[in-house]
């Protein structure tokens, strides 16, 4: 089991965002929709933000960039993760928890990594 986390301050965020080219570098064009839409869109950006990089923590993949994880909401509205491209098979393994206020996002992954479980 591999663990990562993540804390920022929103206004580190809400600078960032300002520039198209930081968005779309970094969120998917779904999770831009689902953030823009909300009254507090910065807290959401920040806290996806915070998801991505501690998800990139837990997996210790260079080869994941944070374009390639992307925050989703279940069927009961509960945040997961989807991962594009080759290691796709990756998000199922990964569970997250995502909390923010006006001024921190903070995010939490568990990456259960099967070779890292010792066999008796």
């Amino acid at each position: 089991m591999e663990i990562g986390i993540d804390i920022i301050e929103t206004n580190r965020i809400k600078k960032l965002i300002r520039n198209k080219k930081f968005i779309n570098r970094i969120f998917s064009k779904d999770e831009i929709f689902y953030c823009s839409k909300k009254k507090y869109s910065t807290q959401h950006f920040a806290v996806r933000f915070a998801c991505k990089e501690a998800v990139w923590k837990a997996l210790n993949n260079k080869k994941i960039s944070l374009k390639n994880i992307t925050v989703i909401n279940d069927k009961t509205g509960k945040p997961a993760i989807k991962i594009s491209g080759e290691n796709k098979h990756l998000g199922e393994k990964i569970k997250i928890s995502l909390s923010h206020t006006k001024n921190y996002a903070v995010a939490v992954a568990i990456y259960q990594n099967t070779k890292s479980v010792l066999k008796k």
